[in-house]
Parts: structure tokens; sequence; C-alpha cells
């Protein structure tokens, strides 16, 4: 294989790692999280989430990512002490990010699917529950994803993944911004903000914690090498403490704007927040339905929507494609012609779960998709963060000093001495706590 590629500009790698985490876990998975375990109780444990977990575990990925300067799939095994055990651990990394692929190109495809018929006016016939039991639109919809994501990812780094996320982000903050401000002005704008900002103690319970902990690894895409190839594309200039809070704080404004946009809406038209994964498609469709220009306004939105959407599956490709590569030593052009082929075939088990491929996994109405996501949510990303942690915060992986030094090269925000407990101690033992309830407190059946 060449030798390894560059992003071009700071800009490029905040806007490829933004766009990696802002995608369908703020706009798509947020929202009806946040209205399913009630609205601000949810927002404020999620962001207590956010700052003590996901900020250190986030560090500790690109550091190391820039330290090995490999994919995930070799970071433990570049990084490990001698005789070190950890190399194995890299494999969770493509699983995890193959297992995300499966379902969230098929969710990507509805995304684009409802952008196309508030485009051409096709609007007000159609809905969420005809749309995934028409094994056409999802396979048809599912093709056009993986196509567009790995034809931009067979161009050089720079050239093709780079530059389309810099105008797709730029574009979808324009879009959000005057999505937002429109659905400030709706009659239900006080009550839908009242809900979604203000906190009810009484409703945080051990579900709204586990909710919040796997939305917010969920969200940032931690633990399963999402940020550390992005890492291993960057030069040292500056502290990567400084980069997760410009990072952080980006994904976070994205979330919080697109509650704006769906809180208000569905208490200015007595629509129920509580509507869980439709909440995106049938609720907002509805609103814009019956909105003046709403047409016009349902376009913008779900063009938003794509933009968010395919930035996290653009980020996420290149991860599985620059470990199939370092695997295999193959080009850009015939891993992502492999890749994309792969990642296909696998997110059909999705695209088919809801009309050909019958499968219930868990609780009654269960299907694929819900099988992905629990591999992914609830368990890759929050035991590969684990693992994380204990690699890189301990003398029998990484160690601290390494990490330290790492984190900290160059200008910005620096990791201080202070926060050693937290990196060490707090952070797995949270990790294993929730993970723990999580398990217990699951609707198997």
């Amino acid at each position: 294989m060449e030798n390894r590629e560059r992003l071009g500009s700071r800009l490029g790698f905040i806007m490829l790692s933004a766009g990696c985490a802002i995608g369908c876990g703020n706009v798509w998975k947020f929202p009806w999280m946040c209205g399913k375990y009630g609205g601000g109780s949810f927002m404020l444990v999620y962001i207590i989430c956010l700052l003590v977990l996901g900020l250190p575990v986030m560090v500790m990925e690109f550091s190391v990512g820039r330290a090995a300067q490999t994919s995930p799939l070799y970071v433990y095994r570049t990084l490990q002490k001698e005789g070190g055990k950890w190399g194995p651990f890299g494999y969770l990394c493509l699983i995890g990010n193959f297992a995300l692929m499966a379902f969230y190109t098929v969710v990507t495809g509805w995304i684009i699917y409802y952008f196309v018929k508030f485009l051409t006016g096709g609007n007000e016939n159609f809905g969420f529950v005809s749309m995934i039991t028409n094994p056409g639109i999802n396979v048809a919809y599912l093709f056009v994803t993986v196509l567009v994501a790995f034809v931009i990812l067979s161009f050089n780094l720079q050239n093709g993944l780079e530059r389309v996320t810099k105008y797709m982000m730029g574009a979808l903050l324009v879009l959000l911004l005057v999505l937002a401000g429109r659905s400030l002005t709706l009659a239900g704008a006080k009550e839908g903000l009242a809900f979604y900002l203000i906190p009810d103690f009484s409703k945080i319970d051990g579900s709204v914690i586990v909710a919040a902990m796997n939305q917010a690894f969920f969200t940032l895409s931690l633990g399963i090498g999402s940020m550390a190839i992005f890492g291993s594309y960057i030069d040292k200039e500056h502290t990567l403490l400084g980069e997760s809070v410009h990072i952080i704080a980006l994904d976070t404004l994205v979330a919080f704007l697109a509650g704006v946009i769906m809180f208000p809406s569905c208490f200015t038209y007595g629509l129920e927040v509580t509507a869980g994964p439709s909440l995106l498609f049938d609720t907002m469709a509805e609103v814009f339905n019956n909105m003046a220009g709403g047409r016009w306004w349902g376009a913008l939105f779900f063009l938003f929507m794509v933009f968010a959407a395919m930035s996290t599956v653009l980020s996420v490709c290149e991860n599985i494609l620059a470990m199939i590569r370092e695997l295999t030593g193959w080009s850009r052009p015939k891993g992502s012609l492999i890749c994309g082929i792969v990642v296909f075939v696998t997110a059909l088990t999705t695209a088919l779960g809801y009309s050909v491929i019958h499968f219930q996994p868990f609780a009654e109405g269960t299907a694929w998709l819900d099988l992905w996501d629990f591999i992914v949510s609830t368990n890759a990303l929050p035991l590969g963060s684990l693992i994380l942690t204990l690699f890189c915060c301990n003398s029998f992986g990484w160690g601290w000093d390494n990490f330290i030094a790492e984190a900290n090269e160059g200008r910005g925000l620096k990791v201080q001495p202070w926060m050693k407990p937290l990196f060490r101690f707090v952070v797995p033992v949270l990790i294993i706590i929730i993970y723990v309830i999580g398990l217990r407190t699951f609707p198997w059946k």
C-alpha cells in the first residue's frame, strides 16, 4: 500500500471528524430517544455523559490513531508493549463498523427517499410503514447510498472525502439554522422547548442513564475506531483535547438544533413526541404536509438530513476501507469496489427485514435493524470504549505517560494531571456499571 495519505487542512480534519459524529445519531436517533425518555431529563443526562465519558474517550481514540499512524485494525498491535496481547481488539473495530453500516446505510436510503418524495411533490401519498415494507424501495435506495459513498471514497483522500465533506457540512449547518429559525415561529414553540429543555428529575432512572450513555457513544461514533482513523491522517500542530472539544461542541449543536426543529413542530400540530424511530419520518412529514409551503420546507429538511447521514456513511466507510486496504494491500478503487459490495450485501438483511427476511431477535416487532443496533450501540461502542480506556491509561497497555505525550503535543487545551483519575478510573467504572445495567434492563422479550 502507498504511503499514508494526509488531510489537507485542520478544517478538513474537524469537518471530517464532526461529519462522522454528526449524522442519524443526531437528527434521527437523538430526537426520538429524547422524546421517549422524558425530553429535558434525557438531555441533561446526555450532556453529562458527553462531558464525563465522551470527551475523554474521544481524546484517547484520536491519540492512538495519531501515534500509531495506522488504521484502527492495527493500532493496538502497533502501540502495545512487547509481549502484549491487545492486537485482536483491532478486529472489534472492523466488526463494529460493518455492523453499523448494516443498518445505517438503509436508514440513509430512507432519508434520501423522503427527500425525493418532497422534492418531486409526492409527499402526501406515502408513509414510513409502507416504505420499510417495500423491498424494491429499500434495496434501490440502499444501492444508491452505498454507490455514492464508495465512488467518492475511490478518489484520493483530499480530492474525494475531504473536499466533499467540507461542502456537505457547510450546507448542513446553513440548512439547520434556517429550519430551526422557522420552527421557533410556530405556535407550539414555547411548549415544545419547555418539554425539550426543562428536566423533570423524577423521570431520571437507570434506563434513562443507560440510553444517554449509549447515545453519547453512538452519536460520537466512539469505541470502534471511527475517530482513530482521522487521528492517523493529521499532523501534530494541535493538542487533541482542544480538537475534541471543538468536534463535540459542533456535534452537540447539531443535535440540539435538531430537537429545536422537531419538538415545537410536534406540539404545534398535536403529534406524539414518543413516536420512536418513525418520529423523523411520519411525524415530521405530517408537520410539513400541514404547513404553508410545506413541500419545500420538507424538501429542505430532508436535504439537511441527507447531508447529515451521508457525512457519517462516508466517514465510517472510509474507516472500513482503510482497515481492509491495510489488511490486503489493495488500491483505493479496488478496495472501494469490494468493500461496497460487502456492505451492500450485509445491509440487505436490514433492507429486507420488514418484508422478505422476517426475523424477530428480541421483543415483538423487532427486526434485523434492532439486532444490528444492539450489536453496535449496546455492545461494540461501550465495550470498545472500555478497552480503549484500559489500554491508554494503564501500564499493562500503552500507558498513561505515552498517551499524555501524544494527546498534549501541539498548541491548544491539554489534558491536566488532575484529570488522570477521571480518565483512568471514573470512565471505565462508569462504563462497566452502565453497561451491566443496560443488559439487565434490555427488552429481550
